[in-house]
């Protein structure tokens, strides 16, 4: 029975009041998904209580922020941030043999990654001493936000740990390739996958991205026996986006943390089946800082613009066409973007079943090529349709987890363009 559970309409206002919390577990940096729900709170006049991953000194110890640090994460996120590390992960921890992970790869080059060996019962110790470090911190942050919430009060608590690309420097021209490879320097997704560095990634990603939502659900147990405790986290797992003006779903190709991703559904179907109403939410695509390295993601991103139109958002669809090239028109980009979303190089990895799907030499060239003819279109290269999208992207998704999270339905929702379009035609 497939897990696919769109939702569909705009949910209820929820109840959140001033007084109540939000806590953001997880940093922070730059604009993306997470300010479109901490923006909703601020508007509800809840106070805002967030997390730090910390940070590494020269020689990579782990240590808290100091207060020029501390000041600025603080003026980013809006409130108050518990300053214990909570760097999720495994690949600085040491192994028994006193070796991290991202130490393994010394002398390694790019093109040496299938021949690679890791010692399986070291990465493990690693694991386990990573595991142990931040669930530690964990509690101790808990404990330090259970002081900071007045009595009477909602807590929403806010999962938005993500990524987990091991921090040695040989794997990023290794994922350069892997995403935005064509030709003699294209590198297969699935060769990648298969080899001990690619499951080092999926160990990382896992632990990253999906295990910590279980650690957060565990630590806050007793948050739950004194407040009403609300639980969301951000999922990925493609978006049905309009295509031949049908709401189709679609993903892109390779997305290597979506078995992570999958887990972290597993881990809401979970919770629910205990009683927790914990929820993912697994949200559009859009273009980033993080995401550039997925060059392409946003090619699914455009026909949100006819979505938005149905539902006669028009100042959005506006503001897209003043950042277009004279004599271009936001129809030819939505032309071009149902025909790259309809090409046979994109439709035969189309399998929400077995999702997600490698990469193809074709396909990755049609979608690189599709994109750098997309982005060309904009008058300014920094200043393009895509970044306009991406905020009206996490607005409509802070305010849908938002509202939903008051009386969450089901595990696992998708927020599709539809009704992302449907909820800023409320705005």
């Amino acid at each position: 029975m497939s897990r696919y559970h769109a939702m569909t309409e705009v949910p209820a206002t929820a109840g959140f009041k001033e007084g109540d919390v939000l806590f953001l577990c997880g940093e922070l940096f730059g604009r993306g998904y997470a300010n479109g729900i901490v923006e909703e709170a601020k508007s509800k006049g809840m106070t805002i209580i967030g997390a730090t991953v910390g940070r590494r000194d020269a020689d990579n110890t782990l240590r808290a922020l100091n207060a020029e640090e501390l000041a600025t994460a603080e003026e980013n996120l809006g409130g108050k941030i518990i300053n214990i590390p909570l760097e999720a992960g495994f690949d600085m921890e040491p192994g028994k043999d006193g070796v991290a992970p991202v130490d393994r790869f010394k002398g390694v080059k790019p093109d040496d990654f299938a021949s690679v060996k890791l010692d399986q019962a070291e990465l493990a110790y690693s694991k386990e001493k990573g595991t142990e470090r931040f669930c530690n911190n964990l509690k101790a942050v808990i404990a330090e936000l259970e002081k900071m919430i007045p009595a009477g009060s909602n807590l929403l608590v806010v999962h938005t740990m993500a990524g987990g690309i091991p921090r040695a420097r040989v794997f990023m021209p290794i994922l350069n390739k892997l995403f935005k490879g064509q030709g003699d320097r294209f590198l297969s997704s699935e060769a990648f996958w298969n080899s001990d560095m690619g499951k080092l990634c999926d160990a990382s990603f896992n632990e990253v991205t999906a295990d910590t939502f279980r650690y957060l659900i565990d630590a806050t147990a007793g948050l739950r026996e004194k407040f009403p405790v609300h639980y969301a986290a951000y999922g990925y797992h493609g978006t049905a986006v309009l295509i031949d003006g049908v709401s189709t779903w679609q993903s892109y190709t390779p997305y290597l943390q979506g078995w992570a991703k999958i887990r972290l559904e597993d881990i809401a179907i979970e919770a629910w089946e205990k009683g927790i109403k914990a929820t993912v939410y697994n949200c559009p695509e859009i273009l980033t800082n993080s995401s550039a390295l997925f060059l392409g993601v946003e090619n699914s991103l455009y026909p949100l613009m006819g979505a938005l139109r149905n539902e006669g958002v028009d100042s959005v669809v506006a503001e897209c066409q003043s950042l277009l090239r004279e004599g271009t028109t936001v129809d030819e980009l939505l032309e071009i973007a149902n025909t790259y979303l309809t090409s046979e190089l994109v439709t035969s990895t189309r399998d929400f079943d077995n999702w997600p799907q490698h990469n193809s030499p074709e396909q990755q060239e049609y979608m690189l090529n599709t994109s750098a003819e997309l982005i060309g279109m904009n008058a300014d290269p920094k200043e393009i349709v895509c970044a306009v999208l991406s905020r009206a992207v996490f607005t409509g998704v802070g305010a849908l987890m938002f509202n939903s999270s008051w009386d969450p339905k089901a595990p696992v929702f998708w927020l599709n363009h539809d009704v992302i379009a449907k909820v800023l035609a409320t705005k």
